[in-house]
């Protein structure tokens, strides 16, 4: 067994559509990113590569690398997957905490499983996703932007 973290922050920007776990979720700001900046895929990269000593989402996809602008993050996360089946290794399960204020998270949790648990071949029960406030501290408490955690285990 291998056990990868993954983390990921955006900041909220105008005129963005605002996508987690490869969902599209009404509010009325998206996140800042070269890619669509889905802060949830990207977490879980970094946590599917690290499990497997294979790097990290930059190091595969830059974003000094114009292939990657506007990217959909989903399709990045079942790139680095495949290097990571590859090198041998399968996912077990992930567990992914968002910490935003706003929006809720949790009418849409579902619905990203399902589109993550697809991008890694795996079934939806393998894959946990939660919503956890800030509490009103910080950054993300200002609602100024979002913080993701994600820990993977790969056999």
């Amino acid at each position: 067994m291998r056990v990868g973290i993954g983390y990921d922050s955006h900041r909220f920007a105008d005129d963005r559509k605002l996508i987690l776990g490869g969902v599209e979720i009404p509010h009325p700001r998206g996140l800042a990113g070269h890619s669509d900046a889905d802060a949830v895929a990207h977490a879980l990269t970094d946590a599917v590569l690290g499990a497997a000593a294979l790097g990290d989402i930059g190091s595969l996809f830059p974003d000094s690398d114009p292939r990657w602008k506007g990217a959909n993050s989903l399709e990045l996360l079942q790139q680095a997957y495949r290097m990571v089946a590859a090198a041998g290794h399968r996912l077990v399960q992930a567990d992914i905490t968002v910490i935003a204020e706003r929006p809720k998270i949790g009418p849409h949790v579902a619905q990203m499983r399902e589109r993550l648990a697809a991008a890694l071949s795996v079934a939806a029960n393998a894959i946990s996703v939660k919503g956890k406030t800030n509490e009103g501290m910080g950054w993300i408490g200002r609602g100024e932007g979002v913080a993701v955690i994600a820990v993977a285990v790969l056999e």
